[in-house]
C-alpha cells in the first residue's frame, strides 16, 4: 500500500506531487528546494540554501518517523559545480557514518531559480 506523507514543517508541494511517499519498506522524498516553510520565501546564499534543503528533508523524514540515518540515497541537483565544496561541508554536518549513497548533478536551472535541490530514498527498520 502506498501512502502520502505531508507536513507543514516543510514547503508545500508546488505541483501535482506529494512531499513524500511511503511505499512499504521505503520512503521516497520528493525534491526539496530552499524555501523557508514559515515565510514561503527562498533563502539566499548557497550555504543557507543547502541548510534549508536539509532542514526541509529532515522535517519530512521526521513526519515519516525516520531520520537521516534511514536515508540510503541522496540525489543533489546544483546549478554550479563551483558550489560543491560548500554544499558538501553543510551536507556533512547533518549526517553521520555510514554516509548514504549519493549522486550530484549540475543542471542548467531549478524551480524558482534556486541553486540547489535534493531528494532522498529512505529505508525503514535500518
Amino acid at each position: 500500500m502506498v501512502k502520502a506523507i505531508h507536513t507543514d514543517k516543510a514547503p508545500q508541494a508546488i505541483g501535482p506531487y506529494s512531499q513524500a511517499i511511503d511505499a512499504g519498506d521505503f520512503v521516497f522524498v520528493s525534491g526539496q528546494i530552499p524555501i523557508n516553510p514559515d515565510t514561503g520565501e527562498v533563502v539566499e546564499g548557497i550555504e543557507e540554501q543547502t541548510a534549508q534543503v536539509m532542514k526541509n528533508l529532515q522535517a519530512i523524514l521526521t513526519e515519516a518517523e525516520l531520520s537521516f540515518s534511514n536515508v540510503v540515497k541522496f540525489t543533489i541537483y546544483i546549478t554550479s559545480m563551483e558550489d560543491f565544496a560548500i554544499i558538501n561541508e553543510v551536507y556533512a554536518g547533518f549526517l553521520q557514518e555510514p554516509y548514504p549513497a549519493r549522486a550530484t548533478v549540475e543542471v542548467s536551472k531549478l524551480p524558482k531559480d534556486v541553486r540547489i535541490e535534493m531528494d532522498v530514498v529512505a529505508v525503514k527498520n535500518k
